[in-house]
């Protein structure tokens, strides 16, 4: 058994993942990153080491034109070399805005219901410990807490979104079956929550995915967009990671690990809060609300005002970006206010407003 396949075998142990009777999406890009995993996947299962059911998922962001078209005939083509179920999606990817985000948007709502329609327990994803550095670094330079600081999680609840944007049309799905004789997950229910899965978060890199990939002598593409400095991530992967491992060679490990311990703080502190919840006998907010009272805020430590008022905020905005702690103070000094009626702006043109001892959002 190949080296890398091992140690996916080993995380697969770790992780608590079943070795039988289920299905799990595989997102193949046709990037070594996934082209590594669908391998692993692939030996693992001829050595009779994983009894489950495979899909592969490809979704083509008709970004690149003909290079685009060449990645899902990549995928194609290995997802019946080794004997895998292949789901096809594309769609027109809005580009005003964020364009990554609106990709990442498109891709993931994709996944979801392709697990939905086979389902699936898990969507399994190729993120490495290159890609989780590079996630810490984006979230410290944009400002983010403890929450953005812990970076990925090998495992996570994927939820469909409730608006779909960033796509200008439908997207089209289309599903084959490639393996016909395969046997049937045991799910019943095709809307039980969906885990997202990262099996080599924890332990490869990105050069071990590429050697794999040529020790296997599999072809792999090579997506242009991933030279391109005018996206963020590009430059941190191309300009800022090298300029750290003149300071640290294992720059990668370290940023990796260093998220791992703030996952785990964030984990606790997470627990903290709800047990004051559950003290208080009430939740701080509930979702989709737009009202935040004061008094339970003002009862909670400081660390514990700021995470409630950043998940309330998470909530009813979508996302925390744009957000700074200039915003955070800005609204513990309007909690702390005589006067009702006052406001704090937030980007995108949202307000905070304190009124009858509550917090309105106004977006």
């Amino acid at each position: 058994m190949h080296g890398f396949v091992r140690n996916f075998l080993t995380e697969w142990r770790k992780l608590n993942l079943p070795f039988a009777d289920e299905t799990f999406v595989t997102a193949v890009s046709g990037g070594a990153d996934s082209v590594s995993l669908l391998l692993a996947l692939a030996e693992l299962r001829d050595r009779k080491k994983l009894n489950l059911r495979f899909v592969v998922a490809h979704f083509n962001h008709n970004l690149r034109g003909a290079e685009s078209e060449k990645d899902a005939r990549l995928v194609v083509s290995l997802t019946s070399e080794f004997g895998f179920e292949l789901a096809l999606g594309s769609g027109n990817i809005e580009r005003a805005g964020n364009l990554e985000q609106n990709a990442r948007r498109a891709r993931y709502e994709f996944l979801a219901q392709t697990a939905e329609n086979v389902q699936a327990c898990g969507v399994l994803t190729a993120h490495t410990m290159n890609d989780q550095a590079e996630t810490f670094l984006i979230n410290l330079l944009r400002g983010s807490g403890l929450q953005g600081l812990s970076g990925m999680s090998p495992i996570r609840l994927i939820e469909r979104e409730k608006g779909r944007k960033g796509v200008k049309e439908k997207e089209e799905f289309e599903f084959f079956n490639l393996e016909s004789e395969i046997e049937k997950s045991k799910i019943q229910n095709p809307k039980s929550k969906i885990r997202l899965v990262r099996p080599l978060l924890n332990w490869a890199k990105r050069r071990d995915t590429e050697n794999y990939c040529r020790e296997r002598e599999i072809e792999y593409r090579n997506d242009a967009m991933n030279d391109d400095l005018a996206f963020r991530r590009v430059r941190v992967r191309k300009v800022l990671l090298p300029l750290l491992e003149d300071f640290n060679s294992k720059i990668i490990e370290t940023l990796s690990d260093t998220a791992k311990i703030l996952r785990r703080e964030n984990e606790f502190l997470e627990c903290e809060r709800q047990k004051i919840e559950v003290e208080n006998d009430s939740r701080t907010f509930d979702d989709e609300q737009k009202n935040l009272p004061l008094e339970k805020l003002k009862n909670l430590p400081k660390a514990m005002f700021y995470r409630a008022v950043r998940q309330w905020l998470e909530t009813n905005r979508g996302s925390l970006r744009g957000l700074e702690l200039k915003h955070l103070e800005a609204i513990e000094r309007l909690i702390y206010s005589r006067k009702s009626g006052r406001s704090v702006e937030l980007p995108n043109g949202e307000t905070v407003v304190k009124k009858d001892g509550e917090l309105s959002f106004k977006d």
